[in-house]
């Protein structure tokens, strides 16, 4: 296998319509992966226009970047709302439509009051300070309870805002409400199934995530769409700002927001309740800066050759043989789908309130499912890969991205895409943060072989040793699936999906709990808790460790090759910086955010997005200060009465023809590569500008943590300071020296 560089993205995933539920994926992504295939299509396929396949349909975002990078892209999508999502993005109505939408339906009366002022009304709460009616912007709730315990407001009259205790008059209104539920209650399950359809208990289970005000809100809006005469993009516009409301509507946002994506139809102890005409407001900018438009048709009709989107409304194993004669598919691209029983349930609903029964019915089952494992989702997969195959030639590369990433749904979709004959050419994972990347190609089905625990196990210490320092269990877990995906003993013939799932779940947890070779960061007992770490010392008991045994930590290397890209090039955007390294450190090594920001702070002055390296840490500049700190080292120490040597890096206060103390000083933090040659007696010197670098690369690594108390850090200024002071002996340089600890640095922690 040939680790290929994780592809990162020119801009963070932003908070979108549905952003909680949709794959949260960076911007340029895909649109990088393409330019790095631009070549092999421009010379067998034509270059742009070619078509490109997304079989998943779970990322209108994913979709949209390729087409707007001039590829043709046909993307099956059966979920209503997605499908929606993605029509609504291609092209979004002009922001005078959306607002003309909300004014329309605003205008409609209900009785003698205009409907907008009707369904604010529902909202009106007292300032606690001027006593003035105003409009909350949410309500406050505990799970159980029939009146919300809090309101959150913003007084025009005074300026009073923020959370405040709900008022008598606060709660009356939330049970007068409640005294008709169950008439709109009604109205609105009977627009997802009929009140004789078997499937009607989970459609009332499912509305049981909204509140009474919510379902009067959304129920009232509906019936008033569905006699309002609009233009079709004016309705398009409509309709995409009642999602948002449809959303905003249920009780699965904790408060304080707890789980900002959940998986399950799961009310929070305590929820929030917003105000859905502030919702449809806030929209508007949401739906009309969804980017240029995109040419979109529904199967089977054509697009231009310069790129676009087909959609076709079902699954993939109805389009196989009709994409395999008529469109030649150059590559398959997609965010793999995770269980979202929450998301999947909800879209079912939603779609029956704007579309009607019809609208739910292919995507019924949603409806019914209440539990998703990842057994399920295996199987899901491999049906999905299989057909996948079966319309692809041999050889066509298949890139994947997976968000949220965790051992269980790596396990799933390398086992699936396996057992469906898709040979695995590459893993990157730049954090447990960040969507995962895959790299498959089209074959036939592998010869399945037996899976052998010292295949994982060597392939988790070759990993750790090359890294040179602890992992978290994700990464490690990853280089054992890597290793049996090379093997081909992710799945046997004839084991269903749960138990191969569970043969490697097993054979990973034997493989770092058996083996002494491993240690395990971690208060907790669970292996995919704390880190995974090799022993430093290697004892007889500990067999098969990569020939050299531990290398160089990833951090100081990766702290190296800035600084070297730097001296090269003293002015960089971050970017730049971030594709070079991770051309050199690909798959499982990719350096993180956090890291690369934490050597970046600590080297450049940033100017806007211009990173530019300081004056004093060009290489001539810091020899000479390394210079001026042995000569402080030795003045200090004849101060003290030693007598001093320098060797390299490396400089020893003699008394009386013995070694006393050792300071190896760094005009870096490369502190793994200090210790490497310190004994005992070594003290760790270093520019007080790297100790924010050191605190970060402690925190983020718990045995360099352990050994470095072993071994005083001492600061250049500290060394400066000393030989101010009126009196200095030997005890109070030692005093001076844990004055100043690296915990002192200043430093925002970031992701890992």
């Amino acid at each position: 296998m040939n680790p290929q560089p994780y592809i990162p993205g020119f801009k963070p995933a932003e908070v979108g319509p549905l952003s909680r539920f949709l794959p949260a994926l960076e911007d340029g992504v895909i649109s990088g992966w393409l330019a790095h295939l631009a070549s092999p299509f421009d010379a067998a396929l034509g270059g742009a226009g070619s078509w490109l396949l997304d079989p998943f349909g779970f990322s209108p975002k994913l979709t949209l970047e390729a087409a707007r990078s001039g590829f043709r892209v046909l993307v099956t999508a059966n979920n209503p709302i997605t499908r929606f999502l993605l029509e609504v993005f291609a092209d979004p109505p002009p922001a005078a439509e959306f607002t003309a939408a909300l004014a329309d339906l605003g205008a409609v009366k209900k009785g003698e009051e205009r409907l907008e002022v009707h369904l604010q009304s529902l909202y009106l709460t007292q300032c606690e300070k001027c006593e003035q009616n105003v409009h909350a912007q949410a309500f406050l709730w505990r799970k159980g309870e029939a009146a919300p315990y809090a309101k959150v407001y913003e007084c025009k009259q005074c300026g009073d805002s923020g959370e405040r205790i709900t008022g008598e008059e606060d709660r009356e209104n939330a049970r007068h409400i409640a005294a008709t539920d169950t008439l709109h209650r009604t109205r609105l399950f009977e627009r997802v199934v009929s009140l004789k359809d078997e499937d009607r208990f989970y459609a009332e289970e499912a509305i049981e995530h909204y509140l009474p005000r919510p379902l009067y809100f959304i129920g009232t809006v509906l019936n008033r769409l569905d006699g309002l005469t609009l233009s079709p993009v004016r309705k398009r516009a409509l309709t995409a700002l009642l999602l948002l409301a449809f959303d905003a509507g249920n009780t699965l946002w904790a408060h304080p927001a707890e789980r900002p994506r959940p998986k399950q139809l799961t009310t929070p102890n305590q929820f929030r309740e917003d105000n859905l005409w502030t919702m449809l407001e806030r929209g508007v900018g949401l739906f009309a800066e969804s980017g240029s438009p995109v040419p979109f048709e529904a199967w089977p009709k054509k697009i231009p050759d310069s790129g676009g989107i087909v959609i076709y409304e079902g699954r993939l194993k109805d389009l196989a043989h009709e994409v395999k004669r008529e469109i030649p598919i150059a590559a398959v691209i997609g965010s793999i789908p995770r269980p979202n029983q929450a998301f999947w349930t909800l879209s079912a609903l939603w779609a029956g309130w704007l579309w009607g029964r019809n609208a739910v019915e292919p995507y019924k089952v949603a409806l019914r499912r209440r539990r998703y494992d990842w057994a399920w989702n295996a199987t899901a997969l491999h049906a999905m890969f299989s057909h996948l195959n079966e319309l692809l030639a041999d050889g066509v590369p298949v890139f994947g991205v997976l968000p949220e990433p965790e051992a269980s749904f790596i396990t799933s979709a390398l086992t699936a895409a396996q057992a469906a004959g898709f040979v695995l050419e590459s893993v990157a994972l730049r954090s447990e943060h960040d969507p995962a990347q895959f790299l498959w190609k089209s074959g036939s089905k592998p010869t399945p072989a037996p899976m052998e625990i010292e295949t994982i196990r060597r392939a988790m210490r070759e990993f750790l040793s090359a890294r040179g320092e602890p992992a978290g269990y994700l990464y490690v877990h990853a280089a054992g699936l890597v290793a049996l995906a090379e093997s081909n003993s992710l799945k046997r013939d004839g084991d269903e999906f749960d138990v191969a799932l569970r043969k490697t779940q097993n054979a990973m947890e034997q493989a770092v709990k058996e083996d002494a070779a491993f240690v395990h960061y971690s208060s907790g007992e669970g292996v995919d808790t704390g880190m995974w770490g090799l022993k430093s010392v290697v004892s007889d008991e500990i067999k098969n460790l990569p020939p050299g045994g531990i290398k160089e930590s990833l951090s100081d290397r990766v702290e190296v090759a800035i600084v070297t890209y730097l001296q090269k090039h003293p002015q960089a955007i971050y970017i730049e910086i971030e594709e070079e390294l991770n051309k050199q450190f690909p798959g499982l090594m990719t350096p993180s955010k956090g890291l690369i920001y934490a050597v970046l702070n600590s080297y450049t002055d940033k100017d806007g997005g211009m990173h530019t390296l300081r004056v004093e840490d060009f290489a001539a500049a810091r020899r000479k200060e390394l210079q001026k700190v042995f000569d402080l080292l030795e003045e200090v120490g004849r101060r003290l009465g030693y007598e001093s040597k320098r060797e390299g890096q490396v400089l020893s206060w003699f008394e009386d023809g013995k070694p006393a103390r050792k300071f190896y000083a760094l005009a870096s933090a490369l502190v793994h590569r200090a210790l490497e040659q310190a004994d005992g007696q070594t003290m760790i010197v270093f520019p007080g500008g790297r100790a924010a670098l050191v605190a970060y690369k402690q925190n983020r690594d718990p045995s360099l943590k352990e050994n470095l108390k072993k071994h005083p850090l001492v600061k250049y200024r500290t060394l400066r300071g000393m030989l101010e002071l009126p009196v200095l002996s030997r005890e109070t340089f030692d005093e001076q020296v844990a004055s100043d600890p690296v915990e002192k640095a200043v430093w925002q922690m970031m992701m890992f």
